[in-house]
């Protein structure tokens, strides 16, 4: 308990995103891949309707989100049909494979600690962000 919480907060997010990436990696599925692949689990979408839907988490760098999404087309994940976006069967199942290995490596991140601990460490974490941001203002 000698470092400070952003210590802790930084080593955890790096070790996430490390593991993350080396799980859907045995897919061969970049993390902003997998999530064009979740969001469009959900139902087949416009071109801009899931440009929007992803840019809270890809940003708005237009030559790196035509790379990605040209990805999943070319390796026959996506499909165009009447102007909407949608999963393939082939989309579809490898979407399912990366759900359930992600969900496999969370429960392994989270061994050793209760359903109510992991809702106390939540709990406390989004009020602290809420908190920095109220004060960064």
């Amino acid at each position: 308990m000698d470092k400070p919480i952003g210590y802790w907060i930084k080593r955890l997010d790096a070790a996430l995103e490390a593991q993350l990436d080396r799980t859907l990696a045995q897919l061969k599925l970049s993390r902003r891949q997998w999530q064009a692949l979740t969001i469009l689990d959900d139902g087949a979408l416009r071109p801009g309707e899931l440009v929007e839907a992803l840019r809270p988490v890809w940003g708005s760098d237009v030559r790196l989100r035509e790379r990605e999404l040209a990805t999943l087309v070319g390796r026959g994940m996506i499909t165009m049909i009447d102007d909407r976006l949608t999963l393939s069967d082939v989309g579809r199942r490898k979407c399912h494979e990366a759900a359930w290995l992600v969900e496999t490596a969370r429960q392994d991140l989270s061994m050793g600690i209760g359903i109510d601990e992991y809702a106390m460490a939540l709990s406390v974490l989004e009020r602290m962000s809420l908190n920095a941001e109220r004060l960064a203002r």
